[in-house]
């Protein structure tokens, strides 16, 4: 597979919801504590909450794509401060762990490339991703929980780590 890197949120996002209770569209973040039986992929650490953890929803403006495809997403994140994560060559944690993901491909032009978009489970994610990443056309790839469409990840080449 081409060489990829899960790009979690900036540290400066997380602490801003944290710090203010306010999310990128001026809503006041909610607050929850995992359960077992739920599922709170933190958009930092790119893991998922353990039971008794709390977190924080809010609205994030994802910075790609811009222009026509852009749109903003609900996103947790530890509402104690965790490590933002910085694996290269591994595909996040809470993509692994969720049971329908959204592989979507855009452009240079932030033109979503919809022949190289795919929905799978999270465990078999990397067949559509190494396709997406090795078209050529792709300049970065958004995975999305597929039924919510909550962004999970922005996923670039490592050679294009922003």
């Amino acid at each position: 597979m081409t060489d990829f890197q899960c790009i979690p949120i900036a540290t400066e996002t997380a602490d801003r919801f944290r710090e203010t209770g306010t999310d990128d569209r001026g809503n006041q973040v909610r607050r929850f504590i995992a359960t077992p039986d739920g599922s709170y992929p933190c958009r930092h650490c790119l893991r998922l909450a353990e039971p008794g953890e709390a977190v924080l929803l809010g609205s994030y403006d994802l910075p790609k794509p811009q222009g026509i495809y852009w749109t903003p997403s609900p996103i947790f994140v530890h509402e104690a401060a965790c490590p933002r994560a910085d694996a290269v060559y591994d595909v996040a944690p809470i993509v692994r762990a969720n049971p329908l993901v959204s592989v979507r491909a855009y452009d240079l032009r932030d033109q979503c490339l919809y022949d190289l978009g795919h929905v799978c489970a999270g465990l078999d994610v990397d067949a559509p991703l190494r396709r997406a990443l090795g078209d050529a056309r792709t300049a970065f790839v958004n995975i999305h929980t597929a039924r919510p469409g909550c962004l999970l990840s922005l996923v670039t080449r490592v050679a294009d780590r922003p």
